[in-house]
């Protein structure tokens, strides 16, 4: 589905993203950890368009990405913020939101489309007519994770999807993001600091320190403690994570 092949990402005159390397198949649910400034953001950011590459190889599908059209690349991939509010604009409702990448793409069939992406995240069609002030933060991203789905791509980038909520609504968006891969065969590329989180919604991981790909490894190895960097040991110890999930 996507590959990365010693991808680097300069910014300001930094390396901020430096020769790292993964790949995630058709289907496939993939994360990357690492604490704050370790560039992982700035990797998905790349990933999304969003970042200028700087060095190395982006391929989605075998393509390279940078030559695929912005449009091409919009029927493939789309990306869900951290912030479902600063990500919706707050004088279009919800039905706006979600026909926007449909007028884009020339798309017709627009409210059948819409009442029934809400229908996939749990969201009934009176939710149409209401603005993002109206809606909890849980209500707002299911909203986000919708637009995403409009036009139904194979890869999903996903910006710390559930930071910005409280545990209860962290649940059910993963609970949300399992189904939705499970029913349609979406690939994931996740970006999140919480563990927990990737450890629910992934099956192997990238962990990244300063720029580079330290450790790449399965979900698996978080819980049982079989981690063998000293930065991804380090990154399980100060969450707790082993503790927490037995």
């Amino acid at each position: 589905m996507i590959e990365a092949r010693d991808l680097s990402v300069r910014l300001g005159g930094r390396a901020v993203v430096d020769g790292v390397s993964f790949a995630v198949a058709a289907g496939e649910a993939f994360g990357i950890v690492g604490e704050s400034g370790s560039g992982k953001s700035t990797l998905l950011r790349a990933v999304a368009g969003l970042e200028p590459i700087a060095g190395g190889a982006l391929c989605l599908e075998g393509s390279p990405i940078a030559a695929l059209p912005p449009r091409a690349r919009g029927l493939v991939l789309q990306l869900v913020f951290q912030d479902p509010y600063g990500s919706l604009h707050p004088r279009h409702t919800v039905a706006r939101a979600l026909a926007e990448p449909l007028a884009i793409h020339r798309l017709g069939d627009r409210e059948r489309r819409i009442e029934a992406a809400l229908e996939a995240v749990g969201l009934g069609p009176q939710f149409r007519f209401r603005f993002p002030h109206q809606l909890s933060g849980g209500q707002r991203q299911r909203v986000a994770i919708a637009r995403a789905l409009m036009l139904s791509p194979r890869l999903v980038l996903l910006d710390e999807p559930t930071a910005a909520l409280d545990v209860l609504a962290q649940a059910e968006i993963i609970a949300l993001l399992r189904r939705l891969r499970a029913e349609r065969g979406i690939a994931y590329l996740l970006v999140s600091h919480d563990l927990a989180v990737v450890a629910a919604l992934v099956g192997r991981l990238a962990v990244m320190q300063q720029g580079r790909v330290v450790e790449t490894l399965a979900a698996a190895q978080l819980r049982d403690g079989s981690a063998r960097h000293p930065h991804t040991r380090a990154l399980i110890a100060a969450a707790g994570f082993t503790r927490r999930t037995g």
